[in-house]
C-alpha cells in the first residue's frame, strides 16, 4: 500500500493542499473545526510529515543536536535530561548524538548533522582541540560548546558556556584549609581535559598559597570513571598514605575511592576527607553524601540553549562569548575536621 500524502489528506478532508499545509505547520487562517478534522484523518491515515523535505525547503530543521563524549558519564545523562526540557519548552527536538572531539571520524559527523540540516549543535567537550573543529565548522551551522577551553593557548574565538573551573578548584583548597587539613591528594586529572587541567591548577596553586602539600596524582586514561577512582586510589593507599584528605578531580572518580577505601578498610571521614566535582545524583544517596561541588547543571544547560538558540534565531552576527556559571559547595558527609 502506498503510503498517505498530503493531497489524499486535503481530499478527503475537502480543502486544498494549502490549507492543510498550513495546519500542519501551524500557521493562522485555518478554523479550529477544519484544523481539528485534517488532524484526525491524518492520525487516522497514518500520514507523517516529511521533516527532512520541510528541513530541506526551510533551510533547517527544528532539531538540536548535542554531541557527548561519553555516553554511560551520569553527568552527561543528567545535563541531557536538563537540556531536552529547555529545548523543548522552545519548540525544539534534541538529537543525542556520540562523539570526542579527538576520534578520526568526528568529521563525518559533523557533515552528516549539517546534511541534515539541524538547526545547531551543542558539543560538550573540554578537549584543547574543540576551538579548531568548532572554528571549521562554525560558519556553516550555530555552534555552542559545552566545556571549556584554554583562552590563554587559542586565538580562535568560541561561543561557550561552562562551569567555573578555576573557582571550583580555589574553593575546594579554601574548604579543606579551613577543615585543618595541610596535606592533601588531587586524584584523577587528565591532561587531555582543559576543564580538569584548570580545575588542578586553581586547586593546587591555592593549596601551596596556604601552606598545604599537595600530591598530584593524574588519570593517564580518557575517560573518568568509578573503576578508574578505583585503581588510582589502591595506588594511593599502597603507596605510604599519609595525606588527610583527597579532593578528586569528579563524582566518578570519588566513587571509586569510596569502594576502595573499604577494601582497605578505611573509613571516610574518620580516616581521611573526601570530596568530588560535579553533583552527580549518586552522590547524593543516603549511603554516600559525598562532598561536592555542584556546576549546577541545568543552568548550563539553559544558558547553553539560550546561548545558541540567540545564534539560530537571529540574521546578525553575534560576538562569541565564553560565559563562566560559578560552581557552589555542597556540604554533606565525607569531610570532616582534623
Amino acid at each position: 500500500m502506498s503510503p498517505v500524502t498530503i493531497k489524499d489528506i486535503a481530499r478527503l478532508a475537502g480543502v486544498s493542499h494549502s490549507t492543510v499545509s498550513r495546519t500542519l505547520n501551524g500557521s493562522p487562517g485555518v478554523s479550529e473545526k477544519t484544523r481539528d478534522r485534517i488532524l484526525a484523518l491524518c492520525r487516522q491515515h497514518g500520514y507523517q510529515v516529511n521533516l527532512l523535505a520541510r528541513s530541506l525547503s526551510a533551510g533547517r530543521s527544528d532539531i538540536i543536536s548535542c554531541i557527548l563524549p561519553g555516553l554511560d558519564n551520569p553527568l552527561f545523562a543528567e545535563m541531557v535530561l536538563n537540556l531536552e526540557r529547555y529545548v523543548q519548552q522552545r519548540g525544539y527536538h534534541i538529537m543525542v548524538c556520540h562523539g570526542r572531539v579527538e576520534d578520526s571520524n568526528i568529521s563525518q559527523l559533523f557533515d552528516f548533522l549539517i546534511g541534515h540540516r539541524v538547526a545547531g549543535i551543542i558539543l560538550f567537550s573540554s578537549s584543547r582541540q574543540s576551538p579548531e573543529l568548532i572554528q571549521r565548522y562554525i560558519g556553516r551551522v550555530p555552534i555552542v560548546l559545552q566545556g571549556v577551553f584554554d583562552v590563554a593557548a587559542t586565538s580562535i574565538p568560541v561561543p561557550a558556556v561552562t562551569t567555573d573551573n578555576l573557582a571550583g578548584g580555589r574553593m575546594a583548597a579554601e574548604y579543606l584549609y579551613k577543615l585543618g587539613h595541610r596535606r592533601v591528594v588531587y586524584l584523577g586529572t587528565r591532561q587531555s581535559s582543559v576543564s580538569h587541567s584548570l580545575r588542578c591548577e586553581s586547586f593546587t596553586n591555592t593549596a601551596r598559597q596556604l601552606g598545604m602539600s599537595v600530591r598530584v596524582l593524574p588519570n593517564e586514561t580518557l575517560f573518568s570513571t568509578i573503576e578508574v577512582g578505583y585503581h588510582l586510589a589502591k595506588q594511593i593507599f599502597l603507596d605510604d598514605f599519609q595525606e588527610t584528605a583527597i579532593f578528586a578531580a569528579c563524582d566518578s572518580i570519588a566513587l571509586g575511592v569510596m569502594t576502595a577505601a573499604k577494601e582497605f578498610h578505611l573509613s571516610i571521614p574518620q580516616d581521611f576527607s573526601l570530596m568530588g566535582f560535579d553533583n552527580i545524583s549518586y552522590a547524593s544517596y543516603p549511603q554516600i553524601r559525598l562532598t561536592t561541588l555542584d556546576p549546577h547543571k541545568k543552568e548550563l544547560m539553559e544558558r547553553a540553549v539560550e546561548c545558541l538558540l540567540e545564534r539560530v534565531e537571529s540574521s546578525s552576527k553575534r560576538e562569541p562569548a565564553l560565559r563562566l556559571i560559578p560552581p557552589t559547595l555542597l556540604e554533606r558527609k565525607t569531610c570532616s575536621r582534623v
